[in-house]
């Protein structure tokens, strides 16, 4: 017994070595938008921004306003697709933009009802663009935005920036994400660090690893050429996780990608606590592991590997000896130190790393809770709407 437990012991601690010094230095947040320079074109392309909005009202006001308030060189117009909200989303949008004086660049489109075999985000995505492609035919790029994301003002011209001089395709950015209570604060730096260790952002933005690709859809600049020759919204149909699977489309036909973190542009919808969080994830986690349970069940033994075993060593060496600590120790302190850069990020302090083992085995339950879902036939489910396997 505690010779096999020294053995998962060391496998930990090499696959934390391995992670630190060989995954892409994903753990050093280092990928951000905030670094760009916002005055390096002289000729700045047309943007059309696009919402998908469905019931968010609570949220939608102040994201059109900080679109409308963005210092781009010249007006930007935003176009909200209303995907049968039934709260108030476009009122609330109206008077946001009329507060302002910019109600001329605010147009609405409201969305037709759900064909099968269409997800709601990536239809209400797909209508858009067929609608800016109508109203903006010389629109350069679509700036993807959620409902709930509050751009500062400059995010617009970071954006274009980078894709005009990298020459870059889809060019996204996880937002801050809202974490004000204890449940949030456990679980959302978390959730950006394991996005990260998921698809490391300094490999993402290489363009000889084709393998990796991904996006993050709170906000996604994409080069409309780009798009169209990937095949348009119509070709992830389907798609859950909309964002990933657009990178994936638009890296398989040739397109450049960036992704990075941004601590100016952030989210302003509330979790809602572990439920809301659970919910969040559960919705999707089990697609993002190809509905296959046989790699659950490699992501749950992976998970308490890396994550538990550290911890759970440290702690037995006061029964089992030193010769358990060791890894243990040294397993725990890479952990704790990787994480580190992403507490600060989010303004936590140090000593929360200690608790990433636990907020890892939440992540765990979740993804299972996910797998549950989906075998029950509950699928997606999401604003209403309930995809079935």
């Amino acid at each position: 017994m505690t010779q096999t437990f020294l053995i998962l012991a060391c496998l930990s601690c090499v696959a934390w070595l391995y992670l630190v010094f060989l995954h892409g230095g994903f753990w050093r947040a280092a990928c951000r938008i905030g670094t760009d320079p916002v005055d390096a074109l002289t000729n700045w392309p047309d943007v059309v921004v696009v919402i998908p909005a469905r019931n968010e009202a609570d949220v939608i006001g102040r994201t059109v306003n900080s679109l409308l308030m963005q210092d781009y060189p010249h007006p930007v117009p935003v176009l909200l697709v209303n995907d049968n909200s039934n709260d108030g989303t476009v009122t609330a949008a109206r008077q946001a933009a009329t507060a302002i004086k910019q109600q001329d660049r605010l147009c609405i489109h409201d969305g037709a009802a759900l064909p099968a075999g269409w997800t709601g985000k990536v239809w209400a995505m797909h209508q858009g663009v067929s609608r800016a492609q109508d109203l903006f035919p010389r629109a350069r790029y679509i700036l993807f935005s959620d409902a709930d994301i509050l751009h500062e003002p400059s995010n617009l011209r970071r954006l274009v920036v980078r894709a005009e001089t990298e020459g870059r395709d889809l060019v996204s950015i996880m937002v801050l994400l809202a974490a004000k209570g204890v449940w949030e604060r456990l679980l959302i730096p978390p959730f950006v660090f394991f996005f990260q260790m998921l698809y490391p952002f300094a490999w993402v933005n290489d363009d000889s690893r084709k393998s990796v690709a991904a996006a993050a859809g709170g906000c996604m600049l994409v080069r409309r050429a780009a798009l169209e020759r990937a095949g348009g919204m119509s070709a992830i149909r389907d798609a859950l996780i909309d964002d990933c699977r657009l990178a994936r489309l638009i890296a398989d036909t040739g397109g450049s990608l960036w992704l990075g973190l941004s601590d100016g542009t952030r989210s302003s919808r509330p979790y809602g606590g572990l439920r809301g969080v659970w919910r969040m994830v559960a919705r999707s986690a089990y697609t993002q592991l190809n509905y296959s349970p046989w790699v659950l069940g490699g992501c749950v033994i992976g998970m308490l590997l890396v994550f538990v075993v550290p911890p759970v060593a440290l702690a037995g060496s006061t029964w089992f000896g030193f010769a358990l600590g060791l890894p243990g120790l040294a397993g725990y302190g890479l952990m704790c130190m990787a994480y580190l850069p992403t507490l600060r990020f989010y303004n936590r302090p140090a000593v929360a790393a200690l608790l990433l083992p636990v907020a890892a085995m939440l992540y765990t339950a979740m993804t299972v809770s996910s797998a549950i879902r989906y075998w029950e036939g509950r699928g997606g489910g999401w604003k209403g709407r309930v995809y079935p396997r």
